[in-house]
């Protein structure tokens, strides 16, 4: 059973992006998806834009009660805000001000101040740089796999099946996205992390979580944990064109 809502979708198969999908398809909600293709720069366009200044995906749009548009950007504030809008009952959150809310907001921003970056910037200097910089590939990867120990040594205490209480929440599904990422980032495989894999694994699982780690296609990093480096560095090319364009056009901007 789905529930019909006034959500427009702005995003890609990126981690961030995925985030919002499986919360979406979790919660039953009914939206559209305005699939942004970020090599032609789509999300520097005016119009998108106006929905999020910083020129980055995802996005959200939707309508209050009363008819007022909402502009929604970054993640974590979709991930909150579908929470409070549309998780009256508790599929993927704990009520406001409980222990499990407040747990389940930390590892919220422990996922967007940490596991994300970093693993973004190892993608970036294993993936994706000019050239081989030996060391800032060891600062991140290093950095990346500090961070994934924490969260195994932390499933590993709690011994269930979610990273807060007994249930999914929004915590879950900000950080499985980045998770699956990992061998695209430069890190061995998820195996390394024992309690992160039976976790990562179990919730894909789930058909909310496989639907939504499938839009707007089949996981392209799920397909790479099964690729060597070199077959890696090969799809990447396109993204180490791209990348060097932008960093270039926003520089002159």
């Amino acid at each position: 059973m789905t529930t019909k809502t006034n959500i427009t979708a702005y995003s890609e198969g990126t981690p961030n992006g995925l985030k919002i999908h499986i919360a979406l398809e979790e919660l039953g909600l009914e939206y559209q998806l305005v699939q942004i293709d970020m090599f032609k720069n789509e999300q520097k366009e005016p119009w998108f834009t106006e929905i999020n200044p910083n020129g980055r995906i995802p996005a959200i749009t939707d309508m209050t009660a009363d008819g007022v548009e909402l502009k929604i950007f970054e993640s974590g504030a979709i991930l909150e805000y579908l929470v409070a809008t549309y998780d009256k009952d508790h599929l993927i959150s704990y009520p406001y001000a409980t222990k499990e809310h407040w747990e389940t907001i930390s590892w919220l921003m422990w996922q967007m101040g940490g596991l994300g970056p970093m693993l973004g910037q190892s993608n970036f200097f294993t993936r994706s740089a000019v050239g081989v910089h030996q060391y800032s590939i060891d600062r991140f990867v290093n950095e990346s796999r500090r961070l994934l120990r924490v969260l195994d040594g932390h499933l590993a205490k709690k011994g269930t099946s979610f990273l807060v209480g007994d249930r999914l929440t929004i915590a879950d599904i900000a950080i499985w996205p980045w998770v699956s990422a990992t061998r695209y980032a430069g890190l061995p495989a998820i195996e390394e992390f024992p309690n992160v894999s039976k976790w990562f694994w179990g919730l894909l699982e789930r058909p909310g979580f496989q639907k939504g780690a499938n839009i707007p296609g089949p996981n392209k990093y799920l397909a790479a944990n099964k690729m060597t480096d070199e077959e890696m560095n090969k799809i990447s090319e396109p993204t180490v064109k791209w990348i060097a364009e932008t960093m270039k056009r926003d520089a002159e901007a």
